[in-house]
Formats: C-alpha cells, structure tokens, sequence
C-alpha cells in the first residue's frame, strides 16, 4: 500500500510524503494508527528517497516498495513537484530544499535514515549530510554532479522548455515526444517517455506539467552554476556514488566524487541514462543492495 503524509516544510511549505509497504502496528493503546504512523515509530530503519528536478515520489515506486521489505520506505514530493504546494512566491533555494528535507526527517521520525537521491534530489541529500550528520546514516547519489554547470547549461534548458509542445493531446503524445521526438534524444527511449508521462495532468486543452517550468528554472539556476565540491567532502557518513553508463555524470568525476568523500563507493549500471533507477530497475536494485546490506538494518 501507498499512504501519503503531510510534512511542513521550510517556511510553512506543505509537502506530500508517500509511504511504501504496510503501516507500522499499533503497540502503544493510546495511539491510533494515524498518530503512531506520523510519530515514525517503527522497528524498521528509516529511508527516504529524493526525486530530481520534474521528477515526483511515484518515480521511486519500485524502489521502495522494494525497500519496503527491509524498511520504512517513504519518497518525498519536494517543493513545487507531485501533489506538494507550490507556491508562485515561495523561495526555491538550496536552502529552502535542504530545509524541506530536514523538516521531512524529523516530522516522520525517520532519522537517522539512508537518503537515496536522484540529481538535484541527490544534491539536497549530500548538502543535508553535510549540514546534519546525526539525521543521515547513509547516502546514495544518483547521478549527479559535483561540478559547477555554468550559464550556458541554464541557457539551454531555458530553449528546451521553451520547445515542449503543449499542451500534449494525449499521453500517447507525451511519451512519444519525450521518448522519440524530443532534440535531446539520441535514440528511441520508452523509458523516458514513460517517465515524462508520469508527471503530466490533465487540463481543459490537453496535457501539461504539473509543475511550473519557470520554477523549474528558478530552482536550478540555485545550484548549476556553483561547485559543490566543498559540501560533498563534509559528508562523514557511507556514500554510494552510483552512475548510468549514458548518464550526465561521467566515470571520472564520479570517482574523483568518490575519493573526495571521506567514505565513499563506486557503482555503475550499463545500459542506463540519467534516469538510472528507472531505465534499469533490476540493474539499478542490484548496484545499491551490497551497499545497503553493509549498513545493516540498525
């Protein structure tokens, strides 16, 4: 089962959490079920798991229900994504998704938890290990990058979103343009068009975002054209640093990410873009299970 749970987040932001797998039992008598599964108490270790820039919680539904089977897996609709608020004057700093995430931990009782993040998801991961040791146990980085991007990287995806075609008439045209037709695919990817699919809703005239593109901008444009080198080497705890063959990040600065924190690993997954998790999800499974089983369920 999927439950969602409302976290508040930095400056009174509210944020959609879906939790994967069964509610923690009742063993307190003067708890109801709602009040000890917002208490986070459960027997099982806490994970949270972090989408990217567009992406939603759905994303990581294999994942988690995966994890499920070992721990309390919840995934976090972060600030003007999913089914979180999206305010049109909110701030879409670092600060303010580093914040959200902090707030996410201690509301739901999951810490210290293993964060799981994709892109910029994995940036607000390592930025909060940095920032808040005693609530990160374990880290895994989803390709991302550590280095700075620049102004020609926010340029182009200022052009991209600008040659989105909405609204879409159908999902069968959101996938097909993402997955085929889309300048930035080098060849046919179902996968990706699936997963653009995933985050359209319908409205009077077809299909578009659910999210803000010129959010979207406002967010990246906090991160891209600043390293991040810095915060990476304060994180104290195991981190895996995970790569597709075909991703953004590439082998050699993902193993320079790897020897600049103090505890890090290495995997990666063939036959996978940027969207690791999702392009290859038995693959991806298979790269982060050693690395979870050597943190133990403590």
């Amino acid at each position: 089962m999927v439950r969602r749970i409302d976290v508040t987040g930095a400056g009174g932001v509210r944020l959609a959490a879906w939790e994967f797998g069964d509610p923690p039992k009742t063993d307190r008598k003067h708890r109801t079920q709602d009040e000890h599964l917002a208490s986070g108490a459960s027997d099982l270790p806490g994970v949270l798991l972090l989408h990217g820039l567009m992406g939603r919680a759905s994303h990581w539904a294999p994942t988690a229900r995966w994890l499920s089977a070992r721990h309390r897996a919840v995934a976090l609709d972060q600030r003007g994504h999913g089914r979180s608020d999206k305010p049109p004057r909110a701030a879409y700093t670092r600060e303010a998704y580093v914040g959200d995430v902090e707030a996410a931990l201690e509301q739901l009782g999951l810490g210290p938890a293993v964060l799981v993040g994709h892109a910029m998801g994995a940036l607000t991961a390592w930025q909060l290990a940095a920032k808040r040791p005693d609530l990160v146990r374990g880290l895994i980085i989803c390709d991302m990058r550590a280095s700075a991007l620049g102004a020609a990287s926010q340029h182009t995806w200022t052009e991209w979103f600008r040659a989105w075609p909405v609204p879409f008439a159908t999902l069968a045209d959101v996938r097909k343009w993402f997955g085929e037709d889309d300048p930035w695919v080098e060849r046919p990817n179902p996968a990706r068009g699936a997963f653009y699919a995933e985050v359209m809703a319908e409205s009077p005239d077809g299909w578009r975002p659910v999210f803000e593109p010129e959010q979207m901008l406002r967010s990246r444009e906090t991160w891209v054209y600043d390293a991040h080198w810095e915060e990476l080497a304060q994180v104290r705890c195991p981190t895996l640093v995970v790569r597709g063959l075909d991703g953004e990040l590439g082998r050699a600065e993902a193993q320079e990410m790897v020897r600049v924190l103090p505890d890090g690993q290495y995997a990666e997954v063939a036959d996978a873009g940027h969207l690791v998790h999702y392009d290859q999800p038995e693959a991806w499974r298979a790269a982060i299970e050693p690395f979870l089983n050597a943190l133990g369920d403590a």
